[in-house]
């Protein structure tokens, strides 16, 4: 990191400051001094905060919280004054909803029309960074077969989930596009998005918050001792993409969308770098499940395994292009087999999971 590409002189803004992601990104910048602005839903919620307070005070940095809320239009203008990179990291990601349009779509378009329509009205904001993801530039590992090399780039859009197909997904298609209209209506800042691949490794609440917590829980608790789906997936270490994210903020040329992923991986691929650590006293899976197995039980065993899900993900292969993270903005990869034992360790500390 050089000053001419970073100033630590004003301060910045992240939203979900208390999330997975959030976290590390405000850890990154706070060793580089800059006074981070975190708007929460209730600042004296010690819970919640006191891992971030903690790392402040041995930090070079400062933080500061403010109350807000994603679907209070108008909350965050308080915590943006002053401030020049406004970074919107907050948004659910879960497969455990009741309402899909309520729950996932509503906040994720809400919030992010919230935080841009407050960039709007807030002097000295030059630059937003909001975290998507690349659910918003694929549905299903079929789609890849429709595009050039089966490879997804920053060109590629999701067209194919829907409120009843892939509803994660769709909210975050929704809410990417909110975000690059209201960006298109204005000339007062930029707009940079990141747009993550599954996220692995640890917390730094210590708290397991994310759908990828709850995936490698399942791997190592024996939920999957019988088998692994056959589906492979993008994944990146967190610290990679918080670090994406600052650079995304700050690199003065940092334009568009940003796929963030260290590479393509299965679940058994993940099984196996967590037994190489941790061996055999965990009952990880040693072999993929079939897929018309899974057609067959998946829906009856877990909801959110559609037969449309299966048979459109499956056994397809994936791939996504990072060359634009790593020559714009310098993003330097490291291994997912890291942040994948970094996370189970931490699972296994906090007692999140717990050999069968």
């Amino acid at each position: 990191m050089t000053e001419a590409d970073y100033s630590t002189s004003r301060p910045v803004m992240v939203t979900g400051a208390t999330g997975f992601v959030a976290g590390w990104l405000v850890k990154r910048l706070l060793e580089e001094g800059i006074t981070v602005h975190a708007p929460v839903r209730d600042p004296s919620d010690e819970k919640k905060t006191a891992h971030l307070k903690r790392l402040a005070d041995e930090l070079p940095g400062s933080i500061v919280f403010f109350k807000a809320d994603l679907l209070d239009p108008g909350s965050y203008g308080e915590a943006m004054k002053g401030c020049g990179v406004v970074f919107h990291t907050a948004s659910p990601f879960t497969s455990d909803f009741d309402d899909a349009q309520r729950d996932l779509v509503d906040p994720a378009v809400k919030g992010t029309r919230n935080v841009l329509e407050s960039a709007n009205e807030t002097e000295g904001v030059k630059r937003v960074v909001v975290t998507s993801s690349v659910a918003a530039i694929y549905g299903d590992n079929a789609d890849l077969q429709n595009i050039p090399d089966g490879t997804l780039t920053e060109r590629n859009w999701n067209e194919t989930s829907s409120l009843d197909h892939q509803p994660y997904s769709f909210s975050k298609v929704q809410a990417e596009k909110t975000a690059w209209e209201i960006a298109g209506a204005q000339n007062g800042w930029r707009l940079v998005t990141v747009n993550p691949s599954l996220v692995m490794g640890p917390t730094l609440s210590g708290k397991s918050t994310s759908e990828s917590h709850s995936l490698v829980k399942r791997l190592g608790d024996g939920t999957l001792k019988a088998g692994a789906p056959p589906l492979e997936l993008g994944m990146v270490d967190v610290r990679d993409v918080a670090e994406a994210h600052m650079r995304a903020g700050f690199v003065e040329h940092a334009d568009g969308r940003f796929i963030a992923s260290a590479g393509t991986f299965s679940f058994l691929d993940l099984a196996k770098m967590l037994r190489a650590h941790f061996g055999d006293d965990w009952p990880f899976p040693k072999r993929e499940l079939p897929k018309w197995l899974l057609w067959l039980v998946g829906p009856l065993v877990d909801g959110s395994l559609s037969r449309k899900m299966i048979s459109r993900n499956m056994g397809y292969p994936w791939k996504a292009d990072n060359s634009k993270s790593r020559e714009q903005l310098g993003v330097e990869y490291g291994p997912v087999s890291k942040a994948a034992t970094d996370m189970f360790q931490q699972m296994i500390e906090t007692g999140a999971v717990k050999k069968p």
